[in-house]
């Protein structure tokens, strides 16, 4: 029972433990990498639509806003609307919101739906409860043992004494230059 046999058993077992969890991490931190280039977490659609035209905004009635809903294909998905202006109505409803100008009968309908897997695998990286944080930190602590231990898995010339040392300070640099230059 010597050190390398340890220290392979728990670069090993750990390894194969955290295996989902950091594919997980991973995903989830490649899609929060390119926030600006897309949502990972929601589809949001927004179509537009032209709708009858209202003098005044007292001539709009509910009866108006089941009309205006049983056109987009919302029927029975009511929640609530205001008037963020004064010629502007915007309406609520499951899964997402309609604004139209009432002048000129303008409007949009914006949906909002879960990303399949995205979503998922973003709420977890956010440390969505007490319990998944204390696993997370588990996790953490884990992936620094496996690094560690990884340096010295090998032995000869492709090990930490060798090749495997300057790899792992050209990894250890790469950091470090972005902190000092970007």
């Amino acid at each position: 029972m010597s050190f390398n046999y340890w220290n392979r058993v728990i670069h090993r077992d750990f390894g194969y433990f955290f295996f989902g969890t950091t594919l997980i991490y991973c995903i989830s931190g490649i899609a929060l990498n390119h926030l600006k280039d897309w949502n990972p977490s929601y589809i949001i659609r927004k179509e537009n639509y032209s709708f009858p035209q209202y003098i005044d905004r007292k001539e709009f009635s509910d009866t108006d806003i089941e009309t205006i809903l049983k056109t987009v294909g919302k029927s029975g998905d009511y929640k609530n609307h205001y008037f963020p202006k004064t010629s502007v109505v915007r309406i609520f409803v499951e899964g997402g919101s309609l604004e139209i100008d009432l002048k000129n009968g303008e409007g949009y309908l914006e949906t909002v739906t879960r990303r399949p897997f995205f979503y998922h695998v973003n709420y977890l990286h956010y440390n969505p409860g007490k319990w998944w944080l204390v696993f997370s930190d588990i996790f953490a602590g884990a992936l620094m043992l496996i690094a560690i231990t990884g340096l010295f898995i090998l032995k000869g010339k492709n090990s930490i004494t060798g090749r495997g040392l300057w790899l792992t300070l050209a990894g250890i640099l790469v950091p470090i230059i972005f902190l000092l230059f970007f």
